[in-house]
């Protein structure tokens, strides 16, 4: 890596149902390489035991109509084993996440307190009578028998009131959550209980498609794509928190989040880092700055790519140093494992507040500095990236070979991004690690799989100075690497 001196989504389906529709997603970050994982297996081959691939995760894209067929096939089941309407088998199986096997052993053991706990039959103590007063419990008028509507609980309102409830929830977004008005009483309301009230087809159709929203979300083998305007759905046997891609907008994230995806950090610790980050986004802010000073020479410098090894050549002197830690190139090879390692001071907890409360910071801003350069890092590699597209083009163009010969080349950048985000995951995992035997393992195989990263970054960056199999021994070595780490602290 040389540096620069200075002073300073798809069409939606008509015919499908977006529950995502009214929410704002952000864009991608322009320096993002799409689809890294795919295409680079031909040129990493694994061998033996290093062929297990610990995020391999098997999962299917349903399309609206699919997953509604999916959805309607549990409930039909369900609803003629427990002997209740389509609209409150339903409700049961969001109570319990459409485990059916455990749906169905609580059924065998107690009926009534299954349908209890899924909120749709009241317990028998707080069972209200039905009075003969025709009056509304909320409105407080007169009003005719037959315009009295309740749900099991026996609570009875007027339609209008009814009908006024349901407006305004379904307007706000919700969907399984209506429930009775009456003051402490949980009982959730059928959907076929709802949609008569309804006074719209618009409305109907929003309340149709937040229950499907909420099925869905309850389900423990289902996942909304969070793309944007995307309607699909992601299905797993197992829920994990694994990476799983939209086939239709091309999103990835954590079925189990549904967040970005972070391995090897698992879904609590990345929301915590993320929210620490946001917190403490002034008191970082100057690591954001993209320059630092030359360790030599004191000159202004900035980074122009993704590799941490920095080379400086003038007519007096050169340099050769590391963008994180400013320290000599050369005892990299060796020492590596330090500069990524944080040094806890033993001694913090017997000194004052002030002392604990600098240190907390210190160690903070330490992993928060590598976090944030590896994220840059994807960025101008992905410039690397899009130049190597253009090199292959151009030799193609000039018939110096054909794009199968040269694909190699763009694999590597891929793997690279594919290894480096990895990387920039481990930081977070490690913040909040305790110390002990397991942290020094992970970062020791942190250090290692840093180490190769660099290694294939310059190689990358120079891939004309390095031959095919050089250049692929590289690529093998980083993924090896990467699959080993997360084989031993990616949550399973």
């Amino acid at each position: 890596m040389s540096v620069d001196m200075n002073s300073q989504g798809s069409d939606s389906n008509e015919e499908d149902y977006d529950p995502n529709c009214e929410e704002e997603e952000e864009d991608e970050d322009p320096g993002d390489i799409e689809d890294y994982y795919d295409g680079v297996a031909n040129d990493v081959e694994q061998q033996g035991a290093d062929a297990f691939d610990p995020e391999e995760y098997q999962f299917t894209c349903l399309t609206y109509k699919e997953s509604e067929s999916t959805l309607n096939e549990h409930m039909a089941s369900l609803a003629a084993t427990l002997k209740v309407s389509h609209a409150v088998a339903k409700l049961v199986l969001v109570s319990f996440h459409w485990q059916i096997s455990d749906i169905l052993e609580r059924h065998k053991s107690n009926a009534a307190q299954l349908l209890v706990e899924a909120r749709v039959q009241p317990t028998s103590s707080k069972h209200a009578m039905v009075h003969s007063s025709h009056h509304c419990a909320v409105c407080m008028q007169f009003v005719r028998k037959e315009n009295l509507l309740s749900l099991a609980c026996q609570h009875q309102f007027c339609r209008s009131c009814w009908e006024q409830h349901c407006t305004v929830l379904v307007k706000d977004g919700v969907g399984v959550g209506v429930s009775c008005m009456a003051q402490d009483c949980l009982l959730r309301t059928p959907e076929d209980f709802v949609f008569p009230l309804l006074p719209s087809e618009e409305l109907k159709d929003k309340y149709r498609r937040y229950l499907f929203r909420d099925y869905v979300e309850s389900h423990y083998q289902l996942q909304l794509c969070p793309g944007a305007d995307c309607p699909m759905v992601i299905q797993v046997q197992e829920p994990k928190a694994r990476r799983v891609q939209c086939n239709r907008c091309n999103e990835v994230f954590c079925f189990k989040c549904r967040q970005m995806y972070h391995a090897p950090t698992d879904c609590a610790t990345i929301r915590k880092w993320l929210t620490k980050c946001a917190d403490d986004s002034e008191t970082a802010n100057y690591i954001s700055a993209h320059t630092k000073d030359c360790p030599k020479c004191n000159i202004c410098i900035e980074k122009n790519g993704g590799c941490n090894h920095m080379v400086m050549g003038f007519l007096l002197f050169s340099a050769d140093f590391c963008w994180m830690c400013l320290g000599d190139w050369k005892t990299h090879g060796s020492e590596y494992y330090e500069c990524s390692r944080y040094k806890e001071n033993p001694d913090i907890v017997n000194q004052s507040q002030q002392a604990q409360a600098r240190e907390a910071l210190k160690k903070y801003l330490f992993y928060f500095e590598r976090w944030e350069n590896h994220n840059k890092s994807l960025q101008l590699e992905a410039q690397t990236y899009q130049r190597i597209q253009e090199k292959i083009q151009e030799r193609v163009m000039n018939n110096l070979g054909t794009w199968i010969d040269w694909q190699y080349l763009q694999n590597a950048a891929k793997l690279l991004a594919k290894c480096r985000y990895t990387l920039q995951y481990t930081y977070p995992y490690a913040y909040y690690m305790e110390s002990g035997p397991r942290k020094k393992l992970f970062e020791y195989q942190q250090a290692q799989l840093e180490a190769e990263i660099e290694n294939l970054s310059w190689k990358v960056e120079r891939a004309d100075s390095y031959d095919r199999g050089d250049l692929e021994n590289q690529m093998h070595i980083a993924e090896q690497r990467r699959r080993t780490l997360l084989k031993d602290f990616h949550d399973t």
